[in-house]
């Protein structure tokens, strides 16, 4: 089963990606289908007034995720790659207030975020945890189209229909394409590695270039780099409380200085690698519960690990490249890949273990190839660094991905 470094990858907005980026690309999906979507239209008639309603864990945390407000943007016409978040809210606010909602190449439809956005705690969806419906009725308000999509972690988001075709493949994945090296789990990986003579990020190169240029591949991973480096950087110069009522404070930026102040006074510090990391992965954990840009890695809630140790390596180690940045995100993408292939990484379904779990193999596994780890040692640090996260349960306070994330 091939997953491209790009699906696991998404350039995208804060907090979740399962419950805002996922709501926001379904929300969209929905637009594409009432104007180019396969149902019946009857005579004379239009689309006139849309809706959604929201089930499972979306209806129960839906809010403090952002997924109403992710909702109202996609039905707008927004994606997580493009949407602006110094704008969003005022979108939000405009449709709330218009009660109308006038996405791109669409006429205006008639849509009252307070009536026609249902968080639905009542009716389950049996797909998945995280289900959501979407509704597009006439003048009369009559029922024309309604359509069932799953957000299933890391910003994937699947129709009822394509969830079904996968669960009858024995897949929780999207169908892959076809590729040299097709490994659907460790064994397949190491076999395949031992018989070509190639790396992990090797092979996975090969199997991305079989779709894209050598160029677009590299341009791609240099702008996800650029990405999760731009989001350590925003978050460890911000100050202030995060959103959502809990009244969180930001701390990356004042560690951050205190930081670089002992290493500047060149005072000892046995733990100061971890120091180090923790800051990072926390500036990216910051700005992701504020709502801001970050990079699936490979969930939106596990976001900052794989950074955070990318960018040590960068800074700290001798060896470091620009070729040994793209090594490290295709290695980890492999890893990634068949994490999510054979179980899964929502945190709504698996618990935390599938989000940080899945983001501390990744980044065990990129961090092991670039120190000139065998493909044998890749998988070991794979393991390893996923087995210490089982069990991690997802209870975050108030919904929110700041406690105790």
């Amino acid at each position: 089963m091939f997953l491209s470094v790009f699906d696991l990858f998404k350039i995208g907005i804060g907090p979740s990606s399962s419950h805002t980026m996922g709501p926001m690309t379904a929300a969209r999906r929905f637009l594409d289908e009432i104007l180019d979507g396969d149902w019946p239209r009857p005579a004379g008639v239009k689309v006139d007034r849309i809706g959604a309603s929201l089930h499972g864990s979306l209806a129960y945390t839906g809010i403090g995720h952002g997924s109403d407000r992710a909702v109202i943007l996609g039905l707008a016409g927004e994606t997580p790659q493009t949407v602006d978040p110094d704008k969003a809210d005022g979108i939000v606010a405009r449709i709330g207030a218009e009660k109308r909602i006038s996405p791109p190449g669409h006429p205006a439809y008639r849509f009252d975020p307070a009536k026609d956005l249902v968080l639905d705690r009542k009716t389950p969806l049996t797909g998945h945890a995280n289900g959501m419906a979407f509704y597009a009725y006439d003048a009369s308000d009559r029922l024309l189209l309604k359509r069932i999509y799953y957000s299933i972690g890391g910003g994937f988001v699947v129709s009822e229909e394509e969830l079904q075709r996968m669960k009858a493949k024995g897949s929780v994945t999207t169908e892959g394409k076809k590729v040299p090296y097709p490994f659907k789990n460790a064994v397949e990986m190491l076999a395949m590695a031992a018989k070509s003579g190639l790396s992990i990020a090797e092979m996975k190169r090969v199997n991305e270039e079989k779709h894209m240029s050598r160029e677009e591949l590299d341009a791609g991973l240099d702008a996800i780099w650029s990405a999760m480096k731009g989001c350590i950087d925003r978050g460890l110069s911000q100050d202030g409380v995060m959103p959502g009522g809990l009244k969180v404070r930001r701390r990356a930026r004042q560690l951050h200085d205190k930081l670089q102040e002992q290493w500047q006074q060149n005072r000892p510090n046995p733990l100061l690698a971890n120091d180090w990391l923790s800051i990072y992965a926390m500036a990216v954990n910051e700005e992701n519960a504020a709502g801001g840009r970050v990079v699936t890695a490979p969930t939106n809630g596990a976001a900052g690990t794989l950074p955070a140790v990318l960018r040590y390596w960068l800074h700290f180690h001798p060896e470091a490249d620009q070729p040994s940045i793209r090594d490290f995100l295709l290695t980890a993408a492999a890893v990634g890949g068949i994490i999510k292939s054979n179980a899964s990484i929502s945190g709504a379904e698996v618990g935390c273990q599938g989000e940080v779990g899945s983001a501390s193999a990744m980044a065990a596994a990129g961090l092991c190839a670039v120190m000139g780890g065998t493909p044998e040692q890749v998988e070991n640090a794979a393991e390893i660094a996923l087995e210490h996260h089982l069990g991690m349960t997802c209870d975050p306070v108030g919904g929110l991905v700041q406690v105790p994330c």
